[in-house]
């Protein structure tokens, strides 16, 4: 089954790991062939095209510059013409706008992979509107559940990320390692926040937090993420400077885009994401868990479908000191953490495997394929 992902590319955060995840755990699920059919270049084309799968450049989009969609439709239209494929994906309605009705025209099944909550209003999304696909994936129950907000008559398929569990880096010496290029003594605890810079993922909770905490000693936290867009890079400075206003230059450290998280996931000792507002999967929390640290996060979206009191602690949205106690639980109790990590890691792969996840995605395609020949 020949499988084109349909997508823009032109940042790098969950989607764009899990759609890597596809191309370099392709063999666990040999029956599906992923191509991709990208706009813009950059790192995620890079890694597609380091995983040795096809990726196809349909060029630059801005919707505000309608040679752009046009000159991309056409790429897209040539290539359906060119090859025979069995299934094309929309990730996100950015996509699923411009590019579905193309592949509804050539007459290939079309799949709106739904990777965030949706009210309908945006103008992606009532564009977006206009063609309904075959079959909507959704990455978690919450997703799903605002699906009627666009697409009212549309099956849904609920699919978990498939997730690339990194080899282990659970070393001392490793440990170790990592910790000395980042100026942190083996004895202090580490607590760790990877995300995109942005402010609902709840970094200047997590630093309201960290301020009840400064006179507990024995402790550094590593914001991880880089600043990909201009309100991104306006964001990140305030949040230096909220650093420096709290007194906490000495326990925070900024650590920027990095390609190694697996290995500072494993140099770390708890995760925490504290998101004001709803995480629609996490894929952070998964790489966390695997890791085998305890995640403390807020209840609300997605992150309730990955984590419960077997592997962290949820505290209520927006409430800074409920989040510092549970910090300092942990903080405090290092048994915990190793209880809570240990369970963690059999959650992760429980939820995510990858061979499971993408037989399970085959198994969509393949019944949608049925129902088309069916109908």
């Amino acid at each position: 089954m020949r499988v084109l992902h349909i997508y823009s590319g032109n940042l790098y955060g969950g989607i764009e790991t899990m759609l890597v995840t596809l191309a370099r755990e392709r063999e666990v699920c040999p029956q599906m062939e992923p191509h991709f059919a990208l706009c813009f270049e950059g790192r995620l084309s890079e890694e597609l095209s380091s995983a040795d799968v096809p990726v196809h450049q349909l060029g630059n989009v801005r919707a505000s510059r309608p040679a752009t969609v046009l000159h991309a439709r056409n790429t897209l239209r040539k290539l359906l013409r060119s090859l025979d494929f069995d299934a094309a994906i929309c990730h996100a309605p950015w996509s699923q706008a411009i590019f579905g009705a193309v592949v509804r025209e050539a007459g290939v099944p079309l799949i709106f992979w739904m990777h965030g909550t949706t009210d309908g209003r945006h103008w992606a999304e009532r564009w977006a509107r206009r063609t309904p696909p075959d079959l909507a994936i959704c990455n978690s129950r919450f997703t799903a559940s605002t699906l009627n907000n666009l697409y009212p008559r549309v099956r849904a398929e609920v699919l978990f990320y498939p997730v690339a569990f990194a080899p282990s880096h659970n070393s001392e010496d490793e440990r170790r390692a990592t910790r000395a290029e980042l100026d942190t003594p083996e004895d202090t605890t580490v607590i760790i926040q990877v995300s995109r810079m942005e402010a609902w993922k709840g970094h200047t909770l997590h630093l309201e937090a960290l301020t009840h905490l400064r006179d507990v000693p024995g402790w550094v936290c590593w914001l991880v993420g880089g600043a990909q867009r201009p309100q991104e890079i306006q964001y990140l400075a305030e949040l230096k400077e909220t650093v420096m206003r709290s007194g906490l230059a000495e326990r925070v450290r900024f650590l920027g885009e990095r390609s190694d998280i697996p290995r500072l996931l494993a140099a770390a000792d708890i995760h925490c994401q504290p998101n004001i507002q709803p995480e629609p999967f996490g894929i952070t929390f998964i790489e966390a868990l695997n890791a085998r640290l305890p995640v403390v996060t807020t209840a609300m979206g997605g992150a309730q479908e990955i984590i419960d009191d077997s592997c962290g602690i949820l505290v209520p949205p927006g409430d800074a000191g409920k989040l510092s106690s549970a910090l300092n639980k942990l903080l405090a109790d290092k048994g915990l953490r190793v209880l809570l990590g240990e369970t963690g890691r059999v959650r992760a792969h429980t939820l995510c495997d990858p061979a499971r996840q993408m037989k399970h995605l085959h198994s969509a395609l393949v019944s949608l394929a049925q129902l088309e020949m069916a109908g």
